[in-house]
């Protein structure tokens, strides 16, 4: 998992994966983090944050936060994502999540095939939460956020089971929208939400 950081270590001092979650879903923000690894401080255990358990994600964030260099956060709520389409929100999310970093990267390691708008070179990597480990530590970042996100949204708006699905469009979430409406958090410009 270390293997871009160890080869890219050799020509840059503070690396950034950049990663992001909340695309699919139909309800809520899309969230990217971005984290610097410390390489003398390695973690054990991380890998994309959709192969572990809640419980082992909410233990390696905190392992991350403690240990990383740098670790940012950005989102971009539902409003944003109708204006601007869930791919440029993703983008942005991911730039932003970069700019408010402590310790300015002078190389980023971005999940999918998509370059940020960003000055600081940068390198794309499909499935990069899987083959890289800054990249997979960024996606349990965003992940435990995003999903605290949506339990909170669950007492604001009861019923809906936000604290269940976080927003993604399982038969339940739909069954709801159809039957209560949509609420302030539903990125309306989604198939089934009206």
């Amino acid at each position: 998992m270390y293997s871009y950081e160890k080869k890219l270590g050799k020509e840059f001092n503070h690396i950034a994966g950049i990663d992001e979650v909340g695309r699919g879903p139909l309800a809520g923000p899309v969230v990217a983090a971005a984290v610097i690894l410390d390489p003398l401080r390695p973690i054990d255990g991380i890998q994309d944050s959709k192969k572990i358990t809640p419980k082992k994600r909410d233990e390696l964030v905190y392992e991350i936060l403690n240990k990383s260099v740098s670790v940012s956060v950005a989102s971009i709520g539902p409003r944003q994502i109708e204006r601007i389409n869930i791919l440029n929100a993703s983008l942005e999310a991911m730039r932003v999540s970069v700019s408010r970093l402590m310790l300015q990267p002078d190389f980023l390691l971005i999940d999918g095939n998509r370059m940020i708008d960003s000055i600081i070179p940068q390198e794309t990597i499909v499935k990069g939460d899987s083959l890289c480990a800054s990249i997979a530590a960024a996606s349990i970042v965003a992940k435990v956020c995003r999903d605290r996100i949506m339990v909170r949204m669950n007492s604001h708006y009861p019923g809906y089971g936000f604290e269940k699905h976080k927003g993604y469009p399982t038969k339940e979430h739909l069954e709801c929208i159809r039957n209560l409406g949509a609420t302030k958090i539903h990125r309306r410009t989604f198939n089934g939400v009206n």
